[in-house]
């Protein structure tokens, strides 16, 4: 498969397929010829999200790697689900942990799903079509071994959510192929304690490095080679502090730029970076110019178009 004879040309190694999940080698020169394309969700755009339908489907249209969000069940089985409430996107009302996963395995996950048609007509095709809530565990049964996977982690506590996850890894020896992420940052020392987990730099780090380098203009580069990710486009509030009190603003800025990606790459010419909300093709394009390694995309479909339309190096 494509990504599977990327990945091998990138790093000459008997290990190929897990190439994207391995720690980076320290060579500026060995980057991706074009960003990567990771399924946000397993593609939520294109069918219902962090289901097995929608992991094919990506597949399908030429994802290279798939991200998936991942909370703990009642009776603490990792299950592929994202919001606060099955209501979001189900038939189904309460959180996640309410629900053991055999009975999230007779929740429709793809209920809420709507696809546009001609003239604004709005139908839910899987409204007749269940769609079950999938274990961590079935779907990674199911996604090729060449395929990266990116796993959120998107329910608190973390340490039970972390310790199961790290049980389904280790049963299926799947550490080599998933890299870890979280926007909480109390995951991370957790995920520490196993020696053969791969994570993102945390999410505050990240931010940190990138605020520091727009507002100031000085280079914090990462301490160790780790993939970062973060969104192109961020709206963030400013706080000043006076004496009487405080002001804030509101700022709309855009993170990754030519000075960003260099301190990012600066002591570190192999650290990974991975560019969330990339959603139009000249958002890809500009992630390709600067240099992103891969990108996370909500629709793996319009991906490809972007590709077949004559972006080139892919």
């Amino acid at each position: 498969m494509r990504t599977a004879l990327r990945l091998c040309a990138l790093i000459g190694s008997m290990h190929c397929v897990a190439a994207f999940a391995q720690p980076p080698v320290e060579d500026p020169s060995a980057r991706f010829a074009s960003p990567l394309i990771v399924a946000h969700r397993g593609g939520a755009a294109d069918f219902p999200e962090n289901t097995l339908v929608a992991v094919r489907g990506s597949l399908a249209n030429g994802a290279d790697a798939i991200w998936l969000s991942v909370q703990l069940s009642g009776d603490g089985v990792p299950v592929l689900y994202r919001p606060q409430d099955l209501s979001a996107l189900t038939n189904s009302r309460g959180p996640v942990s309410a629900w053991t996963w055999r009975e999230l395995k007779r929740v429709n996950a793809g209920w809420n799903f709507r696809v546009e048609g001609a003239h604004g007509a709005i139908r839910y095709p899987y409204r007749a079509r269940q769609v079950p809530v999938p274990t961590l565990e079935s779907v990674l049964a199911r996604i090729p071994r060449s395929v990266p996977v990116v796993l959120d982690m998107k329910s608190l506590p973390a340490e039970p959510l972390v310790a199961a996850v790290a049980n389904v890894l280790q049963r299926r020896n799947e550490w080599s192929r998933v890299l870890l992420y979280s926007t909480d940052a109390s995951f991370d020392p957790l995920w520490a304690r196993y020696p053969r987990a791969q994570r993102f730099e945390t999410r505050d780090d990240t931010r940190g490095r990138l605020v520091t380098q727009l507002l100031s203009g000085r280079c914090e580069p990462p301490k160790v080679a780790r993939w970062s990710a973060f969104e192109l486009r961020r709206r963030f509030e400013v706080t000043e502090t006076f004496t009487l009190g405080e002001g804030h603003s509101q700022v709309d800025a855009e993170l990754w730029t030519d000075a960003t990606m260099a301190c990012f790459r600066q002591g570190h010419g192999s650290a990974r970076l991975l560019w969330i909300g990339i959603n139009t093709r000249s958002d890809y394009r500009h992630a390709q110019a600067l240099g992103a390694d891969a990108v996370l995309v909500d629709s793996p479909a319009q991906a490809r178009d972007w590709i077949a339309q004559g972006v080139p190096g892919r």
